[in-house]
């Protein structure tokens, strides 16, 4: 909690609940950004009967662990389902799962920053002083319906 990652994937969402009456937070857990735990925070929301129709994992590992509970209670989801399902951090394997519409959107940003991190270790390398004082990295998302094998390929990690 408090992490860039965390505050960059919470706040949008939030402020989408708060400005649009339409949308409900059925829960919001803090969990350890860990498989294990997304799993039975999920289980306890399918149990509780309240519905449901998206699951938005801020990492993939999390994400991961919530289909896990969705498939063992026999709850479709994806581009097809009845779960909408969208993780974060563009693992290889999670961006397969997003290729073959077993969940529907995969995003990331922090690793896309590399080439300009490589190119900030080579001007002070060379002896020269950074005058960047906050970059901003680009943000890639992936979803069910555009992805494609070379988007997986290329920015899979």
């Amino acid at each position: 909690m408090g992490s860039d990652a965390q505050i960059g994937r919470t706040n949008p969402l939030t402020e989408q609940v708060a400005a649009d009456d339409a949308w409900t937070l059925v829960v919001e857990q803090t969990a350890t950004w860990d498989e294990a735990e997304a799993k039975k925070i999920t289980e306890s929301v399918i149990n509780s009967g309240e519905p449901f129709n998206i699951i938005y994992a801020e990492n993939d590992g999390m994400a991961r662990g919530a289909v896990a509970a969705l498939d063992e209670a026999g709850i479709t989801h994806g581009k097809d389902g009845d779960v909408i399902v969208m993780g974060f951090d563009c693992n290889t394997w999670a961006l397969e799962e997003v290729l073959k519409g077993a969940w529907n959107y995969d995003g990331q940003c922090s690793p896309f920053q590399a080439d300009v991190i490589d190119g900030m270790i080579k001007k002070l390398e060379a002896g020269e002083t950074l005058t960047e004082k906050k970059i901003i990295s680009e943000e890639k998302g992936f979803d069910c319906n555009t992805i494609t094998a070379e988007d997986v390929a290329n920015y899979g990690i």
